[in-house]
């Protein structure tokens, strides 16, 4: 006989050495977090449990109006026995080996049931459809509620899609195949490794679960990650300014300012050299500058929003001014920095400072009428009760935040983790996105709130005059200058439709473009990729409606990036010096980048 015949079936018994070692790690780890746990219990008393987000209210004020009309109500109960009969007879039909339609199937990239045992396997199948079934009936009876208002409604779906996705069955030991073929294959050792992880992520989490995401110890800022070379050339409370090296001989003369969003750290933009935006631009002969924010603490509790704008977009525009010698600049804002540049472009305006020679908007929002999901978080009694929070502490924490943007999707960047961390007892993969996405910023108290209410709650950045910062009334239609809209087709933060109506509120002439995918990787798109594909609209004049726009739009494959640098170069025109330097510029290099305001992570800190 061969040896591969001599083999026997199934997997080795594990090593009674390594299985006492895992139970007393666990033990000990478990017994831990107990004792801790009753201690800050004694601490703080007892506290009984509060509704900060509205959800049961929301939820009392559905079944209120959904029992009053309890015709529909039962019409919704014989469809599910409906469909629930047609599973039944599904189910026979293949238990006899018979090929039959399925009642319900997942939606296109639904990875939850990618294992093919979830179509093959008679059971898993059962369990999968089973779920379907129930899930889209539970929203189908929701969303068939009349008489209730908006923000019930809107805040009801979103927690109860949150609340169906918790209970996928692929989220269970014993209803999902992959986890049950691990278990049986280890004889249980990825359940018992599992629970060792969750332990390690409580512990971590000073006794709040902090779900790992990626390898943290396989990222480093200044050696694989955020490795372009450059130097921080000014720097105050707020911000460090970095003028990264130029890579060509010459460069446009106007220097490019990216300004990020304060609500994450800028290396998203300087991942890795392959999917570097700003080697990227570097490369295309800009000279470019970007703004890394401090991740503050309670000294900076009273800092404004116009704080953000003197301190932040202002205070870059002039230290970029001094250091290139020139008094014209292209300016890129993120997201939350987007809106800061839209602000900046409006009090520009009223100054008569003309130093903004072009703007551009990477999925921005300038006007909040389509908020996205983010809406569902944001109302008087969820502001007023946050406020609260930051009030006691100076700052929003940077953990409650990015809690937030993973709740909206939660089945990619929470429940994914949980599966592969706690059933399948493995450790995350190293991967630079999720590493950044981990690197949780903070957010003073006074511009947290002010942001909040101005902006999400009473969408005054579109008003003329709806907001005025450092005395000066605001009115972004008066910005004249070129600009540049690109948005994401699936952005769920920044809805593009919601990004649209700020580009109409805008004077000078205003390119917009839609790209694939969503707000981040739709933007980290570089053109080797050859990934996604992005919408443009050539009509003189921006069509009214959003609609109207993507009616008329073109299609082109791989990224919007060239489109950018074509818009771009075409302004700057033929106009050259030859390469910056940084280190030597008129102003005094301070370090090297990626500079020690980015270096300050907060899941490094211990309470």
């Amino acid at each position: 006989m061969s040896s591969q015949q001599q083999e026997t079936p199934g997997a080795a018994l594990p090593d009674p050495q390594e299985m006492a070692r895992i139970y007393g790690e666990v033990a000990s780890r478990a017994s831990k977090l107990i004792a801790e746990h009753l201690q800050r219990q004694m601490k703080q008393g007892f506290r009984a449990p509060t509704d900060e987000l509205g959800i049961a209210q929301a939820f009392m004020d559905m079944m209120a109006q959904l029992l009053s009309n309890p015709y529909k109500l039962a019409q919704a109960q014989m469809n599910l026995v409906w469909d629930y009969f047609s599973l039944w007879q599904h189910a026979m039909l293949r238990f006899a080996g018979l090929e039959t339609q399925p009642v319900a199937t997942p939606k296109k990239g639904d990875n939850r049931f990618r294992d093919e045992e979830w179509q093959e396997h008679f059971l898993f199948d059962f369990i999968k459809q089973s779920y379907l079934i129930a899930a889209r009936h539970i929203s189908d009876t929701m969303s068939s509620v009349e008489n209730a208002s908006p923000e019930t409604v809107k805040k009801a779906h979103f927690f109860l899609r949150k609340f169906i996705y918790a209970l996928s069955p692929s989220n269970f030991a014993l209803t999902n195949p992959e986890v049950l073929r691990e278990t049986l294959r280890s004889h249980g050792q990825n359940l018992l490794k599992g629970f060792n992880n969750l332990l390690r992520d409580i512990e971590e989490g000073n006794g709040q679960l902090r779900v790992k995401m990626t390898d943290p110890t396989a990222f480093e800022l200044g050696r694989n990650v955020a490795v372009t070379p450059g130097k921080v050339v000014f720097q105050n409370e707020l911000i460090q300014l970095l003028q990264f090296n130029p890579t060509t001989d010459k460069q446009y003369r106007r220097p490019l300012l990216i300004i990020p969003p304060w609500i994450n750290k800028f290396y998203i933009l300087d991942l890795r050299q392959s999917n570097s935006f700003i080697k990227w631009a570097t490369d295309q002969g800009h000279t470019v500058f970007v703004v890394s924010w401090v991740n503050p603490d309670r000294r900076l509790a009273e800092k404004d929003f116009q704080d953000y704008l003197t301190e932040g977009s202002l205070a870059a525009l002039d230290a970029v001014c001094q250091q290139s010698g020139t008094d014209e600049v292209n300016l890129i804002g993120y997201c939350l920095g987007g809106t800061l540049l839209g602000a900046t472009l409006g009090y520009n305006a009223v100054k008569k400072d003309k130093r903004i020679a072009s703007a551009t908007f990477f999925v921005a929002l300038l006007d909040f009428s389509i908020p996205g999901e983010l809406g569902v978080f944001i109302d008087e009694q969820q502001v007023s009760s946050l406020e609260k929070k930051m009030a006691e502490r100076g700052y929003l924490e940077g953990s409650e935040m990015a809690t937030t943007f993973n709740m909206l999707r939660s089945n990619d960047l929470i429940w994914s983790f949980v599966v592969n961390n706690y059933l399948m007892g493995r450790e995350p993969m190293p991967f630079d996105l999720l590493y950044w996405n981990s690197d949780a910023t903070r957010m003073p108290y006074k511009m947290h709130s002010f942001y909040l209410r101005n902006m999400y709650m009473k969408n005054l950045l579109k008003e003329p005059g709806g907001i005025e910062l450092n005395g000066v009334p605001i009115d972004i239609a008066k910005a004249k200058v070129p600009a540049y809209f690109i948005s994401t087709v699936e952005d769920h933060i920044a809805p593009w439709k919601g990004t649209y109506l700020g580009a109409t509120r805008l004077s000078g002439p205003v390119r917009f473009v839609l790209g694939g995918s969503g707000h981040i990787a739709g933007i980290v798109n570089p053109p080797a990729a050859n990934k996604y594909h992005f919408w443009t609209n050539d009509a003189k004049k921006l069509p009214a409606t959003p609609e109207e726009w993507f009616d008329g739009a073109t299609q082109h494959p791989g990224s919007w990036w060239t489109d950018w640098q074509q818009w771009i170069g075409t302004l700057n025109g033929d106009d050259w010096v030859p390469a910056r330097d940084p280190a030597k510029g008129k102003l005094k290099p301070l370090e090297d980048a990626p500079g020690s305001f980015v270096k300050f992570r907060l899941d490094q800190q211990k309470a």
